[in-house]
């Protein structure tokens, strides 16, 4: 998005009050649990020290690269320096990955020895579980623990959303929400959740994002209690379903 329609969204956004939120900080209540939901796109559970992560994708760049595809390897560095700081920031003593941590299975092998470093350090600092996604699901020799999904206080916590499952939290479908106020509109990664259903926005640095009201998203959510949180820059912003347009 260009910087100029950004910053005329997030101050629209911010003066409209769009959900008549108060708080600095929204907090996301999910089945009967609180998050706290970051600009980065992390959700923060308090009550257990967690930080959730969606989608890292990490490695993507140089897998297109050794594919023939010239394009910058720097996505890695940004996203595990975004990481990082989200970890020091919230004093997280968990990190758990909700699946495509690395873009193809082969790129735990092909981390820079910066990378590899840095990564080391976060799971030196952090309890750390990854679970399989679509893109990674074998088992690495990285620090933490591998597994296919989670269960933790009532919640399930796996890579791919499913349709009729409650306290589900899930990533693979990077989310966006596309928004409509007076005459101009913006488009930016979201949070979406129902109260059974929380699809965490994508965190890498080179992923994409799919618009919410696309058919990707056909069943899964019951609108009437449909909660959905835009990424700003520096803060998130809670956004009415009503104002979802296409796009």
């Amino acid at each position: 998005m260009p910087r100029t329609l950004c910053s005329w969204a997030e101050q629209n956004l911010s003066q409209t009050n769009i959900q008549a939120e108060t708080t600095e900080t929204p907090v996301l209540r999910f089945a009967g649990h609180n998050f706290e939901p970051l600009p980065s796109g992390a959700l923060f559970w308090h009550a257990e020290q967690t930080l959730l992560v969606a989608d890292l994708h990490l490695e993507k760049m140089s897998s297109f690269a050794r594919r023939g595809q010239r394009l910058p390897p720097y996505d890695t560095g940004m996203t595990l320096a975004r990481l990082e700081a989200d970890i020091r920031r919230t004093g997280a003593a968990r990190v758990i990955a909700l699946g495509d941590s690395f873009h193809r299975d082969e790129g735990t092998t092909t981390l820079s020895e910066v990378d590899r470093a840095r990564l080391d350090g976060m799971t030196d600092l952090a309890e750390w579980l990854w679970l399989s996604g679509n893109h990674d699901p074998r088992p690495h020799a990285l620090g933490g623990r591998c597994l296919p999904l989670l269960e933790l206080n009532g919640l399930t916590l796996a890579h791919e959303p499913r349709r009729g499952q409650t306290g589900l939290m899930a990533g693979h479908l990077h989310p966006a929400a596309h928004i409509h106020i007076e005459g101009r509109s913006s488009r930016r990664p979201c949070f979406v959740h129902d109260n059974r259903l929380m699809i965490l926005p994508a965190y890498g640095a080179s992923t994409g994002s799919i618009n919410i009201l696309s058919p990707a998203f056909v069943g899964l959510f019951h609108w009437p209690g449909l909660e959905v949180v835009m990424l700003g820059r520096d803060r998130v912003y809670p956004v009415s379903p009503k104002r979802l347009v296409r796009g």
